[in-house]
């Protein structure tokens, strides 16, 4: 592959540009250059062959964004495809009774990135849309996707820093650590006010036919709202999603065939 005077390969060049629209929605050739740390003459260079193959375009403005075609070629990925194909009806079902935001996010690291996402008119303000990403430790998807995730994910999260989005978000590890603990034992996370002083969210997780926990289901309510009675109502649907994956579920819980993370103390 080629590389370049730096040593960088195209492949690595590429990424750095489309790392750039992980933190700005558009951007311009020089902006893009400067941000993924290429020459302005490399930068029009790829930005040019990027627009030709549809994986970047530009707007009205003549601003670079993503292009459609790399949004395709995203949304054929068989792990999010066949999760959001199995999960709609359920999130349907469920965001007629909670008539609010209802989503599934999958854990991309130590970030929670979201993929899906039903709302109501007038529901509260939510910033967790479709391909944004959160601290893992910030939001009830994270939480439960934390409580399941491989001990050095855990021991990386803990080791911080933590950041607070909002005064109530949790920021001490060893406070994080029992939470998450609980979310273990009890099948279902909440995050009152953790990314939005006006919210909280409620979140449990999703397996698949190993009955590994690979998605998190949750909704987004009004801190006013009492969450407790819409729980159960959350974890049907969640069996539901995940029955229609293949994990197989007796007597209310998961009958799990993979190796379980290692304990939370």
């Amino acid at each position: 592959m080629a590389r370049s005077t730096s040593g960088d390969s195209l492949l690595t060049r590429i990424m750095r540009i489309l790392e750039v629209f992980a933190r700005t929605p558009t951007a311009t050739v020089t902006e893009i250059a400067v941000q993924a740390q290429l020459p302005v003459a490399t930068a029009h260079r790829l930005v040019g062959e990027m627009i030709g193959f549809g994986l970047l375009e530009r707007d009205e403005n003549k601003r670079v964004r993503m292009g459609v075609r790399l949004w395709e070629l995203s949304l054929r990925s068989h792990r999010v495809l066949g999760l959001r194909e199995a999960a709609r009806p359920y999130m349907e079902d469920l965001q007629s009774v909670v008539h609010q935001h209802v989503q599934i996010s999958v854990r991309a690291g130590t970030e929670v990135l979201y993929i899906e996402r039903l709302s109501s008119g007038g529901a509260v303000a939510n910033i967790g849309s479709i391909a944004a990403r959160l601290p893992i430790h910030a939001c009830s998807p994270g939480l439960v996707l934390l409580a399941h995730a491989p001990e050095e994910v855990r021991a990386a999260v803990l080791a911080g820093p933590l950041e607070a989005l909002t005064p109530h978000s949790l920021t001490d590890p060893v406070q994080l650590r029992r939470t998450v603990a609980t979310v273990r034992r009890t099948g279902f996370a909440v995050a009152p006010a953790s990314i939005n002083p006006a919210v909280k969210g409620v979140a449990v997780p999703l397996r698949d036919g190993t009955g590994a926990v690979v998605a998190s289901l949750s909704i987004v309510i009004p801190m006013t709202q009492d969450h407790r009675p819409l729980v159960p109502a959350l974890m049907a649907a969640g069996r539901g999603i995940s029955r229609a994956m293949g994990a197989v579920v007796a007597d209310g819980g998961y009958v799990v065939h993979s190796t379980a993370p290692a304990p939370i103390e």
